[in-house]
């Protein structure tokens, strides 16, 4: 596997969706007339050509697309989509090709069309196995429909994710358990797990400022996520993240990409990049809204609305802050290198005498208990 300075991702947004799920805050729109897949798959090569432009001599590791709802392209489009990246910069022979996709009959239908596009990758948003807990997240799919779209998947791609959601209202232990030993059952070497978050801005915010939706308590949600990391420890697959499980080389490349803080360009409605340009690393986002950011990109080649250097300091934050959630951990010297002073070795000693942080040969690794708390963590590092 490339190192983060060898590696090299693209992001591609998709960012329509059939429905608008109550607790997302990605960038996604509902068009309720048919969008014209081809005429953004069209401003997707052009943006991807700027960024190629930007980025000499890259050869690409891994290609994501994201959204939004990928699987609600047409798989032509996916297909235009990669051969201007084959064009536009050299690409590995070992290229790790991901698209997530929602498992309703009418997407999974497109699963083979995507395959010969060249995707190797899926990511099936199965979310819940059960239809009442999927009605209120939101879901447009049935448990059944979930499960034969994911082994419909897992004939036809190389490597595929089950993902799931927990910690969802009224959630017992009792039933997390019998439903990840359920997913557990079907799953195909990678699983991401995610905890219900209430993000700012989402239906699920208003409807828990209201006291409408509560979720489990902390010392509960704590219980669910020790539970996982038996259960899916038991299963093979090792927490290679903190919400991402994988039986050996299953792991997501491109999503070790980010955490290791590698370089990726991202294009389409509100995708980010992290460019190396000059010896300075470049922070860049794009215009939103779908058509507003296809108007720019048939203006000017791209949808950037946002280009600035980023800080030194704000570097190492930035690495610390992707880099802990991995069970690897962060390189030291390079975290020393981007902040431009030592680290306080006081301060490490203290979270390591408390079973927070493990540091051996310059690598710190937050330790199983210090990833319960990581974002607690990472404040006692960064102050």
């Amino acid at each position: 596997m490339p190192s983060s300075e060898e590696a090299f991702g693209v992001y591609v947004h998709w960012p329509f969706c059939k429905a608008k799920c109550p607790y997302c805050d990605f960038n996604s729109h509902v068009r309720h007339q048919p969008v014209d897949a081809m005429s953004f798959a069209q401003a997707l090569a052009s943006e991807l050509a700027w960024f190629a432009g930007r980025t000499p001599g890259r050869t690409v590791t891994s290609i994501f697309f994201g959204g939004g709802t990928p699987s609600l392209m047409p798989p032509a489009a996916v297909g235009h989509v990669l051969e201007t990246i084959g064009h536009l910069w050299a690409v590995s022979p070992n290229v790790e090709i991901t698209l997530e996709a929602n498992p309703t009959s009418i997407e999974a239908e497109n699963f083979r069309g995507y395959r010969a596009a060249g995707v190797n990758r899926v990511s099936v948003g199965v979310q819940a196995l059960n239809d009442a807990e999927l009605q209120a997240l939101g879901r447009q799919h049935s448990a059944a429909e979930a499960i034969a779209a994911f082994q419909l998947a897992a004939r036809i791609f190389p490597r595929v994710s089950f993902d799931l959601i927990y910690a969802r209202p009224r959630q017992t232990l009792a039933d997390w358990q019998a439903e990840l030993t359920e997913a557990l059952s079907y799953q195909q070497g990678h699983m991401s797990l995610y905890q219900l978050t209430i993000e700012p801005g989402t239906a699920f915010a208003d409807l828990h400022a209201r006291g409408s939706l509560a979720v489990p308590p902390e010392d509960d949600a704590a219980d669910l996520y020790n539970v996982t990391q038996e259960l899916t420890e038991k299963a093979g697959l090792v927490a290679y993240e903190v919400s991402n499980h994988a039986a050996p080389r299953h792991e997501s490349r491109h999503n070790l990409l980010y955490w290791r803080y590698g370089e990726y360009a991202g294009a389409g409605p509100g995708a980010h990049s992290r460019l190396a340009d000059g010896g300075i690393r470049r922070a860049l986002v794009t215009e939103k809204h779908p058509e507003t950011w296809r108007n720019l990109v048939t203006a000017r080649g791209t949808g950037v609305i946002e280009d600035a250097a980023v800080a030194k300091h704000n570097q190492a934050s930035e690495y610390l802050l992707m880099g802990l959630r991995v069970a690897e951990g962060i390189d030291l010297k390079r975290y020393e290198s981007l902040a431009a002073q030592r680290v306080n070795m006081d301060k490490i000693a203290a979270l390591e005498s408390m079973g927070f942080v493990s540091l051996e040969n310059s690598r710190l690794r937050a330790t199983p208990a210090g990833r319960r708390v990581l974002n607690t963590l990472i404040h006692e590092l960064v102050v």
